[in-house]
């Protein structure tokens, strides 16, 4: 075996083993999926706790539009007079609506009086139902019969879908939606693991460095052998790690199809199933994203995935060994790491405002340049880059990453031996012309 290859084994078995590596790759899925499933679960159960709501309503006309449900009870109070936060109204009820004026000409004379902050759901359930009472009665001031019919008859709710056409004029049942969710949560990943394990390569470095191990591995290897193993093997347990998450993942997805709806992935993308079933809302919306990934290459994005993966970490990965050659400890790393980690923070800023344009100029531009197209381009992918901007902006990445690298390995071959020296700017610039 090379030298490369011993280090690259010891750097990736001795990670790979422990105990917070096979925590964190097998609990990570299962935490994602609780996340998505049990809000879904959880906004299915209703609150069984009855609160009465008093109405306070000086015009004596608008407190009997609210109506009550399972939750809430509406009740209309006669009007307490003065501080009505002193008032024994508030003693009783769980809330006190007051409403102060004619609704048709101040629209803001409706105020909730509560101990507690009031939810989001009870705001809205009083501002529709007033919404709608105040609406009724404008319509009706205008005398013109069957106005209201004319209204809701007029009243439109456009769903648009979208369908895709492949060369030879297929149709496939798409979603921007999930394109945006799968390029974002791409996005993301791309981001963390970059940062994630790039910074681990610089600590990896600075320890050997400050226990004086280098020394004994620099006697058997080459600097720049030493970094590239240390590179390679760490970029190893990160596939190592995604793979094993798609893996479970994957089980995962199969469970819940055959929970929820007696089928598996495929046959649910396939859209073979619940065509006019009764399903409840919940299974709707997970039936939509099943479906709206049916119109998504899948296995394109993961192979790009991989890629800017491998591609953006071994750039930034090269930069960060570099880094921690550079430093006796780890705190010293703070003066440098601002240039490295200024174009990640650039790049994740630009993917998210991509988001809702990923053929705009900044989305591009961002998709091109090597030291952010890791990160924007998984915004791009799933709305159909053009081959050619795939294929520059690969190439960019793989020059780019070569030429780091060899900047790094001159800093590294320099700076790993040396002690007790603060290192600066212009000091590195030096190394680099040796």
């Amino acid at each position: 075996m090379s030298k490369i290859g011993i280090i690259i084994k010891r750097e990736y078995t001795t990670r790979v083993v422990k105990k917070s590596f096979i925590i964190m790759t097998f609990l990570s899925p299962l935490l994602f999926a609780a996340m998505v499933a049990i809000p879904l679960w959880l906004s299915t159960i209703k609150d069984n706790d009855k609160k009465n709501i008093a109405v306070v309503d000086v015009t004596n006309e608008y407190g009997k539009a609210l109506k009550s449900n399972e939750t809430y009870t509406f009740a209309v109070a006669q009007s307490p007079g003065g501080d009505i936060g002193k008032s024994n109204l508030k003693k009783d009820f769980y809330a006190i609506v007051m409403i102060s004026g004619d609704l048709t000409k101040d629209a803001n004379a409706v105020t909730i009086y509560s101990e507690k902050q009031v939810g989001m759901e009870l705001k809205s359930l009083i501002a529709n139902d007033l919404n709608k009472y105040v609406e009724d009665k404008k319509l009706a001031a205008y005398n013109v019969p069957d106005i209201k019919k004319m209204v809701d008859a007029a009243r439109t709710h456009i769903k648009v879908t979208t369908i895709k056409l492949d060369e030879k004029g297929n149709e496939a049942l798409t979603s921007s939606e999930m394109a945006t969710v799968i390029g974002a949560l791409a996005t993301f990943l791309i981001y963390m693991f970059i940062f994630m394990y790039g910074v681990q390569v610089m600590r990896g470095v600075v320890e050997e460095k400050t226990s004086r191990i280098v020394e004994v591995i620099i006697s058997s290897v080459k600097p720049f052998e030493l970094m590239m193993g240390k590179i390679i093997g760490i970029a190893l347990v990160g596939l190592t790690q995604f793979l094993l998450w798609i893996l479970l993942t994957y089980i995962i997805s199969q469970a819940v199809g055959i929970t929820m709806f007696g089928g598996n992935l495929s046959t649910l993308m396939a859209g073979s199933q619940l065509s006019g079933a009764n399903i409840s809302q919940t299974q709707q919306v997970a039936f939509s994203i099943f479906q709206g990934l049916h119109g998504i290459n899948i296995v394109e994005i993961l192979f790009y995935f991989l890629f800017y993966f491998l591609g953006g970490y071994l750039l930034y990965a090269s930069l960060f060994a570099a880094i921690g050659s550079a430093v006796d400890n780890e705190t010293d790393t703070q003066q440098f790491m601002l240039p490295v980690t200024i174009p990640i923070l650039f790049a994740f800023y630009a993917a998210i405002y991509s988001i809702q344009n990923p053929n705009g100029p900044l989305a591009f531009w961002c998709s091109i340049i090597p030291f952010t197209s890791p990160i924007v381009m998984m915004v791009r992918l799933p709305f159909d880059v053009p081959l050619w901007q795939k294929l520059l902006s690969m190439s960019l990445l793989i020059i780019t990453f070569i030429f780091t690298t060899w900047l790094a390995g001159k800093i590294y071959r320099t700076a790993i031996l040396m002690y007790g020296k603060k290192i600066s700017w212009k000091e590195m610039w030096k190394w680099l012309k040796y």
